[in-house]
Order: C-alpha cells, then structure tokens, then sequence
C-alpha cells in the first residue's frame, strides 16, 4: 500500500520486523508496554498478561481463555470502518480470529485473517503497527466448542482500496460504514471502544 490514500499508512517488512511475541513464560513488550485505559481493559490485561505467563500455548483453543487476534480495517481518506457479519456471534464485529498452528506473532495473524476475510491485499497497519484494544470477549457455544473467551488483542489495518472488498463466503457479508452507522450497530459491544479509538486516530490524521 502507498501512503497516498491513507495518508500515513505504514507499511513493514515482516522479513526485517523484530518478532513481537514469545510463547510460554515470556511476556513480550506487547502487554507490558500496552497502556490500558480504564479499569475494565486493565483487568483484561491483567488476566491476559498472567495467561501468557503462564500457558505453554495461550493460543490453544483447547483453553478456556485463549489469545486471538483481529484488526478493525478502515478507509482513513473517507474516515469509514469496514465490519463483518459474524454468523456464530450474531453481531456485525470487525475481523480476525484464532492463529494457524504455529502462528504466535497477532500482528501477521490480524493481517492474514484480515486478508483472508475480506479480499485486500493492500492491507497494512495503520497509522503505526501498535497494538489499539486489548479486550477479553465471552463467545457463545456451539455444536463443536463450549462457551469460552478470547483474549482479543485488535489492531487498525487500513487499505487504500475499499471497492475491492471480496466477502469470504455468502454467509459473511462486509460492510463500509460511517463511525456513526458503526456504533449504531454494535451497541454496547466491546468494539464500541475500538471504533472510539480509531475515531481519534482520524482526527489526528485529519
């Protein structure tokens, strides 16, 4: 991606990038360097931090909490937010999801799922690569998981190319929306916070 359209549209080299996450014991500068913001999200981060200090595999989907990770993908030129119908969920939510076996680093898993959810090849972290809501979300059961939570750990990935959208199946339609048609449909969801969030990052690249 150019910076053209999106302004100060970051691209990085996952060749050259410093690895950003360590599995086990070791927890990276991705959590103890991560600001929360509220009490709320600082007990997230709490129970996030300690997860990741203390599982072997905190992606495991075997775990009762386990880390995911996703991106709320956005068009800064037109200050709209992309979402997607999430049929297991119910609720229109941004994209992401579990990691691949092997995968640890959520920045290259946000980035995958996010190209594979929504058809951009463009996408790129925007305006830097910092992680923007670390959040714990409950997920309902289904025939094949019982009920559990995600460590959710949400970036902004922007792309300079919004018509190219490609829905990964039928029953997964995305969306273009304004902040406000957004925050509308979500309602008290937890990415009511990411959406406020990259509402600042507007104002700023503004």
């Amino acid at each position: 991606m150019t910076g053209g359209a999106c302004g100060a549209t970051t691209r990085i080299s996952f060749a050259t990038a410093p690895r950003a996450w360590h599995d086990g014991p070791v927890v990276s500068g991705l959590l103890s360097g991560y600001q929360a913001a509220g009490e709320t999200e600082a007990a997230d981060l709490e129970r996030m931090t300690r997860l990741a200090a203390t599982v072997a595999d905190p992606w495991s989907r075997s775990l009762p909490l386990h880390f995911t990770a996703s991106a709320l993908v956005v068009h800064p030129e037109s200050r709209r937010v992309l979402l997607r119908w999430h049929v297991r969920q119910g609720r229109w939510l941004q994209v992401g999801g579990h990691g691949d076996p092997g995968e640890t680093d959520p920045l290259r898993i946000a980035l995958r799922e996010a190209t594979e959810e929504t058809g951009l090849t463009d996408l790129a972290p925007w305006p830097d690569a910092s992680l923007r809501h670390a959040v714990v979300c409950g997920v309902r059961p289904s025939a094949t998981e019982p009920e559990h939570e995600h460590a959710d750990l949400r970036y902004i990935l922007a792309t300079g190319s919004p018509d190219a959208i490609t829905p990964e199946n039928e029953d997964s339609p995305l969306r273009w929306l304004s902040l406000g048609e957004a925050r509308e449909l979500v309602g008290g969801n937890n990415l009511r916070h990411t959406l406020d969030r990259a509402d600042a990052l507007f104002s700023l690249s503004s």
